[in-house]
């Protein structure tokens, strides 16, 4: 069984996605073992407090400075024993001691097809924004392992989704989420929870 901790930031959408696909039987072999936020508010919180998942908030502001900060995230995870660390719109960098103790065990939803529109400056509603400034015809979203450069993680799944004429960056943005982050979020979890993923240099090979 594997059993995720899930960092997110926000609303919690992709928490949500990943949530019902557990319940569809879309994702197996996996448990959420708890969902910790950098921010108290993030409605994600009351999401997993509403099935009954394990909770934590570290936040940055609440320590002195960054390594006090980069401690407490260590040891909220590990206190949880968790197999995998899935990035779910979490607006924190990563700290290289958190990397190096989970190699090829973290995830990131990335809201472009990497490697275009991705790296230092692009995320959130920034993505869209460029991608639309740029004239792209195609966008789409990007499962990525993490290593401790910024979106350059060996990619797990992409999906491609449609730029539109009338599209503002809220659009686009919600047209991604719906049509593309929901489905290869949790299919790339799936995927690591029954071993189907193999991890040759910096390519990933999903196996029958």
């Amino acid at each position: 069984m594997l059993r995720i901790a899930v960092l997110v930031s926000g609303g919690g959408t992709n928490l949500q996605a990943i949530i019902d696909s557990m319940k569809q039987g879309k994702i197996t072999n996996t448990e959420i073992g708890v969902v910790i936020s950098n921010r108290e508010q993030a409605y994600a919180i009351d999401r997993a407090k509403q099935y009954g998942i394990n909770t934590a908030v570290v936040s940055p502001k609440d320590y002195e400075n960054r390594e006090e900060f980069n401690l407490a995230l260590c040891e909220a995870l590990d206190s949880y024993q968790v197999d995998l660390i899935v990035l779910a719109g979490y607006l924190v960098i990563l700290p290289k001691v958190l990397i190096e103790k989970y190699p090829n065990k973290i995830i990131n939803i990335h809201p472009s097809l990497i490697p275009s529109f991705c790296g230092p400056g692009f995320y959130g509603l920034r993505v869209h924004e460029a991608v639309l400034e740029r004239g792209n015809k195609i966008t789409g979203a990007t499962v990525h392992f993490v290593d401790e450069g910024t979106d350059t993680g060996p990619i797990i799944l992409q999906k491609a989704v449609p730029v539109r004429e009338q599209d503002t960056p809220e659009i686009l943005q919600k047209r991604v989420m719906e049509e593309a982050e929901w489905y290869i979020l949790p299919e790339a979890i799936n995927l690591i929870a029954n071993n189907k993923i193999k991890i040759n240099n910096t390519k990933v090979y999903i196996t029958d």
